[in-house]
């Protein structure tokens, strides 16, 4: 199986479903956002203890997102033929992000002043990630904008919140884990 198609040579992509756009398109740059995006939590992942609860979080979000680029790189003609949770974001799954952000709250106590990233690597990567999302984010309004009944935008908002959550977490278990180590000593 070749890779390459040489269809994009001429600075258009196909979209799902049908139809080609110019690769500069808004849904083409807030795809590419989208993909980086997932490229830095799995980064961030890369950091974690193998099927750790983190590490099993961060693979469903990976996930989540090419449900999200499926939606984005759908012509508006055919956005009838997205089925929610597969190839469109439903708000089950930005509530789902929203339950996930309480319950790892609920691990740990807030910082009480502005977080420096950099605590550790897998906190200074998922801060990476939350940048990325919120670029994504931003780049998300001419879309939803068009699309006033999509659940991107709110996705990627819960999203950066959930990561920026993660980070502050894993800086807490990272400290928490220095701690006990010093009583041994």
């Amino acid at each position: 199986m070749k890779i390459y198609t040489k269809k994009g040579d001429d600075g258009n992509t196909g979209l799902l479903y049908g139809g080609r756009v110019r690769k500069d398109a808004p849904q083409i740059e807030l795809n590419g956002a989208v993909d980086e995006a997932q490229a830095t939590l799995g980064l961030a992942r890369a950091e974690c203890e193998p099927n750790s609860v983190i590490d099993r979080l961060l693979v469903a979000l990976e996930s989540d997102l090419w449900v999200l680029m499926a939606e984005v790189a759908t012509d508006k003609a055919n956005r009838g033929r997205l089925t929610e949770g597969k190839t469109a974001v439903s708000a089950e799954m930005t509530l789902s992000i929203e339950r996930q952000i309480d319950e790892i709250t609920a691990k740990f106590s807030f910082p009480n002043e502005f977080a420096v990233p950099g605590q550790n690597r897998i906190s200074a990567s998922l801060d990476v990630a939350r940048t990325v999302i919120r670029r994504a984010e931003r780049l998300s309004v001419v879309f939803t904008s068009e699309n006033p009944d999509s659940q991107v935008g709110p996705y990627l908002n819960r999203l950066s919140d959930l990561v920026w959550t993660l980070a502050r977490w894993q800086e807490d278990v990272h400290l928490t884990a220095k701690a006990v180590r010093g009583q041994r000593a």
